[in-house]
């Protein structure tokens, strides 16, 4: 087994877990935290794909320390949500929809 073969099987079940702690998980800041194990998931099947022998593809890196970038931003914007939501209604789960 090749170690492009491991990021990428190893980012598969991390992707997996995300979608779990998403799916599953009613407390934002929890579904935040399971949000990102699933974007490091997908940047590890995409460093896992890079590599073509001896030498590892440039682009795809490029591209995940980009998304490395944008998923910090996207963190810090949702976590700043979830904490303006705590101090206006003092709770960290959405209101449920009535279904209308």
């Amino acid at each position: 087994m090749t170690s492009g073969l491991l990021f990428a099987l190893v980012g598969v079940a991390l992707f997996a877990l995300g979608v779990a702690g998403v799916v599953l998980i009613a407390q934002l800041p929890r579904r935040i935290l399971a949000f990102n194990l699933m974007g490091s998931g997908a940047f590890l099947v995409l460093v896992g794909l890079a590599q073509r022998g001896d030498l590892p593809d440039p682009v795809p890196h490029a591209m995940v320390l980009t998304g490395i970038v944008v998923a910090v931003a996207a963190t810090a914007l949702a976590l700043a949500l979830v904490r303006r939501l705590h101090a206006l209604t003092g709770r960290l789960q959405l209101p449920e929809d009535d279904g209308d």
